[in-house]
């Protein structure tokens, strides 16, 4: 049994900010930038458990990093649950076909978008991984990545052409002003 004054690492695995709101506790209001982590109680996961769409968060997109708390209420937590980062590179790059799909089958959301993310950024190259996350995800990476390069490669056009076009001198005498304005006398 996990003593609810007991203080516990709590992570942001998701893209955006996570946030929630506990009226039990004094109408605690708690807001995680992404990647953030910050120590709070057991007794406050264990109320965030108990809210509506507390599960969600506490499954898919936070990290609880003390194991005997995070599987006193997340009972099902499957390896996959605490993986980050380093974690994920290294089965892209290394891990078995059968490693990867099985992180696909059951990693929370919070590690699938890292997935989709590092598979473009990386590159993924492995041809039977793209795939599996196609399969699995319905996201299709080769895609992804042709349309990064076609970005970073019109940003680099733009970078290096005018958007103003200059205007012509003329030879000889040049104006101080550009026009006129004309008035008309009566």
């Amino acid at each position: 049994m996990v003593e609810k004054d007991r203080v516990i690492k709590v992570t942001n695995r998701d893209k955006g900010s996570v946030g929630y709101f506990i009226p039990d506790l004094n109408n605690l209001t708690r807001q995680f930038q992404p990647g953030e982590t910050k120590e709070i109680t057991f007794e406050e996961i264990e109320r965030l458990s108990w809210i509506p769409g507390g599960d969600y968060i506490l499954e898919n997109c936070l990290v609880i990093h003390d194991e005997e708390a995070a599987k006193s209420l997340l009972p099902d937590i499957e390896p996959e649950y605490y993986y980050k980062k380093e974690d994920i590179i290294k089965l892209m790059e290394h891990g078995s076909l059968d490693e990867f799909l099985d992180c696909l089958d059951f990693a929370p959301e919070g590690v699938l978008s890292m997935i989709k993310d590092l598979a473009v950024s990386l590159p993924l190259n492995d041809v039977q991984k793209r795939n599996a996350i196609e399969d699995k995800l319905g996201f299709n990476v080769t895609n992804a990545i042709l349309l990064t390069e076609e970005d970073n490669n019109k940003e680099e056009e733009d970078k290096h052409t005018r958007r103003v076009a200059e205007k012509e001198k003329s030879e000889g005498k040049s104006r101080r002003t550009s026009g006129y304005n004309v008035t008309h006398r009566e």
